[in-house]
């Protein structure tokens, strides 16, 4: 303990000393600042790069001009997007990357291509044109041949008979996620598809008619002849897979389509010439003139009518090879 005597000397000395250094002004150390990026981006367009800088607390963010922009652009008929990145100048490094990647409208120009293809199905052999009219639509036109005939006998008639296939049909084909399948409504602008036949009961033999017997006549063989036509213009609507203009660029496709055509209702035509007799050969009579043949004739028509009828709703399936120009 030192003395009161001491104690007194000293504690105004350190009360002098405390107000000194109180009154002395206090620099604190210099410390590291990091400025928070900064990007602005003038009217004019010019872009500038943020710097991270270490600065004393009067300092201010510096910006400096950013080099222009390099842009590589990709295209084909089904654009690619477009990538935009910022690059940095060979003296001073990168110090900040963005990259943004830009979809541009997919817009096909109508009419702006065109294919040509070959197609085999149950309209006939045919070909076809096609042309785009938007993304997810193409416009398609074509036209089918086909003829077959055959002999044959049935009932006691010997039919010679032709199958003719010939039309011209258009569609639009609808892709609704711009791929392969598509849906096409369309129209048979033409439909001459019909059959024909002539036959005969040689003489002397048996023929039936509605589930009647008759004699066909030595001296005047009984002969007809039938015609099956439909309506000459019908709607349609198929489904199906293949581009015939693929939107990736490629030339080759190899289109598929199923579906039908309401070509309504049949128009049967049969008539007979000639004489006819009962089965044990009397009653002989010109088939025109005699109303037992003509009322089973009528029936039997009537029977075939219903038959072709069911053929109102045309199946249509075709496959086909396209080029795209």
């Amino acid at each position: 303990m030192l003395p009161h005597t001491m104690r007194y000397l000293l504690f105004p000395g350190v009360c002098l000393f405390a107000l000194t250094l109180a009154a002395q002004p206090v620099r604190p150390a210099a410390r590291a600042q990091t400025i928070r990026p900064l990007i602005t981006l003038p009217a004019g367009g010019a872009a500038f790069t943020p710097v991270s800088t270490s600065t004393s607390s009067a300092s201010l963010p510096v910006a400096r001009p950013e080099p222009a922009y390099e842009t590589a652009y990709s295209s084909s008929l089904l654009p690619e997007p477009e990538t935009l990145v910022r690059t940095a100048s060979p003296d001073r490094p990168l110090t900040a990357m963005r990259a943004a990647t830009v979809l541009p409208s997919q817009h096909i120009a109508p009419f702006s291509g065109f294919a040509l293809g070959v197609r085999m199905g149950t309209l006939g052999i045919g070909f076809e044109g096609a042309t785009p009219l938007a993304q997810h639509f193409n416009l398609r036109a074509g036209a089918n041949f086909f003829s077959f005939s055959d002999n044959f006998t049935t009932s006691g008639f010997t039919y010679q008979a032709t199958l003719h296939l010939r039309s011209a049909d258009a569609s639009v084909d609808w892709y609704p996620w711009a791929k392969g399948f598509h849906i096409s409504p369309g129209v048979l602008l033409y439909n001459g598809n019909d059959a024909a036949a002539s036959f005969q009961a040689p003489a002397g033999t048996v023929f039936t008619l509605n589930d009647v017997d008759y004699l066909s006549s030595a001296t005047d063989p009984v002969t007809g002849g039938a015609s099956l036509k439909f309506n000459r213009a019908a709607p349609k609507l198929t489904v199906g897979f293949g581009n015939h203009i693929p939107r990736s660029g490629r030339h080759f496709s190899v289109p598929f389509e199923i579906g039908f055509a309401y070509v309504g209702d049949a128009n049967l035509v049969l008539n007979l010439h000639g004489t006819a007799c009962d089965a044990q050969g009397r009653g002989c009579e010109n088939v025109a003139d005699d109303p037992g043949v003509q009322a089973n004739l009528k029936a039997q028509q009537q029977k075939y009518q219903s038959d072709a009828n069911d053929a109102r709703f045309y199946p249509v399936m075709s496959v086909g090879f396209a080029y795209s120009f």
